[in-house]
């Protein structure tokens, strides 16, 4: 299969690629680059951010410069690509894929566009080609990663593969460096346990930056004939025909868009309660208790009182206790202020997570779950197996999708701001170059 990946890496034309498959790539990425500016707010992205611009400084004499997005620093690629891949994490609103049970776009958008930078590469179509590769070989290498290790790890367990490709590629290096690349970047990608930051959520979160930062690490190390073992996620031969069907199955067009900034996993229950309450019209005050049925990672997420924002975003019942009372859930209703709302900790109490053996047997292609709310009254009302909206099966429409845009960017970017990018991004095919769009991402927030 490397030989296919190779083909696959240099001889795929633009072309070629169906035009859906364009169109769902420029959605992810306009869907990134607002949930980027809005993470920019959270304490690990400004801590992120200034280690990477204490460490990881800029030498002008290889190559140019790269920027941490929405804060006006420049700093060498590798340094950007760990920033601005932890940003995006640090907020979990981002897009996402069922079969690697993570996320592609978080690791190979700020790695793709800080080798660009790099390269002085201002080409939109070897920018949205790149992007699209990339998503095809890093849900691969995730798939691949979930069939031959017994762990679960993190995305930055197997997106190190993909940015490692995504970089050779931009920096042209042959096909022995690029299967060196590969082959260091699995070696040395983060085999992070994902249920340990399930049970423990903290700023380490899904891995995405250490693995970003360790595939186009690789790249470059390739590029000076640094050796690897070879990558065993794609030359093995018993996970061959998952990558047999690379240019024929795009997997671009099998990533799910979420509407809330929390794990995809508490989503169904938090739409299931909502269903209900529409339905039904009871207030939340009214309500005596709620049991979720749900699958058991999604139990796992049963921490009723969290402290953290990343422990806001790992919880099943904040996010329904929030959803509830308020209606949304957005950036600040995982923020400090929401988390000790005393409206919401009391709802959050009155919540259970119950584990369903039938949507055990669904996961990971189906996350189902159902919510059962009983009113002070005594009256109780059930709701159906419930996905989360967003799915491929059940996709967010362009006026959600822009209207979540907006309302991640809007009021740190005043309105301008925020239109531009995402007319720049929507036109992505209509234009040549990208360089105003790496501006308008990389400017400071005023």
């Amino acid at each position: 299969m490397i030989e296919k990946v190779f083909t696959f890496l240099d001889e795929f034309n633009y072309e070629e690629i169906p035009k859906v498959a364009k169109q769902n790539a420029i959605r992810s990425f306009l869907d990134i680059i607002g949930v980027a500016a809005s993470a920019t707010q959270t304490e690990l992205s400004k801590i992120i951010r200034a280690h990477s611009s204490s460490f990881y400084i800029h030498n002008p004499n290889i190559g140019k410069p790269s920027s941490i997005w929405f804060d006006g620093t420049q700093v060498n690629s590798i340094g950007a690509t760990l920033a601005n891949a932890m940003t995006i994490d640090a907020l979990d609103a981002h897009d996402g894929q069922k079969l690697t049970k993570g996320h592609v776009g978080c690791g190979l958008i700020p790695s793709l566009i800080a080798a660009m930078e790099a390269e002085a590469n201002k080409c939109s179509k070897d920018f949205l080609r790149n992007l699209i590769i990339g998503y095809e070989i890093g849900t691969r290498a995730g798939i691949s990663l979930h069939q031959s290790a017994k762990d679960y790890h993190t995305s930055g367990a197997w997106i190190s593969i993909a940015c490692a490709a995504i970089v050779s590629n931009v920096l042209k290096l042959n096909k022995n460096q690029t299967r060196e690349a590969l082959g260091i970047a699995e070696f040395y990608g983060p085999r992070s346990q994902m249920m340990r930051c399930i049970d423990y959520p903290s700023m380490v979160k899904d891995g995405s930056g250490w693995g970003a930062m360790a595939g186009i690490n690789s790249a470059y190390l390739a590029k000076s004939n640094f050796t690897g073992s070879p990558a065993i996620l794609v030359e093995d031969k018993d996970l061959s025909s998952i990558w047999s069907d690379l240019g024929s199955r795009w997997y671009i067009n099998e990533q799910y868009l979420k509407l809330y900034p929390v794990c995809r996993w508490s989503q169904p229950a938090v739409e299931a309660s909502l269903n209900l309450k529409n339905k039904y019209g009871f207030h939340f005050n009214e309500i005596d208790k709620i049991t979720i049925n749900t699958f058991h990672e999604a139990k796992r997420l049963e921490k009723k009182h969290p402290t953290s924002t990343e422990e806001a975003q790992y919880s099943l019942p904040h996010p329904v206790a929030v959803a509830l009372i308020f209606g949304k859930i957005g950036a600040e209703e995982v923020s400090i202020k929401y988390i000790n709302n005393s409206q919401v900790g009391h709802l959050r109490e009155r919540i259970n997570v119950c584990e369903e053996k039938k949507y055990n047997n669904s996961f990971p292609g189906k996350r189902f779950a159902d919510a059962e709310i009983k009113l002070k009254n005594g009256k109780e009302y059930k709701s159906k197996p419930t996905e989360a909206k967003g799915d491929p099966e059940n996709p967010l429409s362009n006026f959600d999708l822009e209207k979540k845009f907006q309302n991640l960017t809007i009021d740190l970017l005043g309105k301008d701001r925020s239109n531009k990018i995402y007319e720049n991004i929507t036109n992505l095919e209509k234009i040549d170059s990208i360089e105003e769009i790496f501006k308008l991402i990389s400017d400071p927030i005023i």
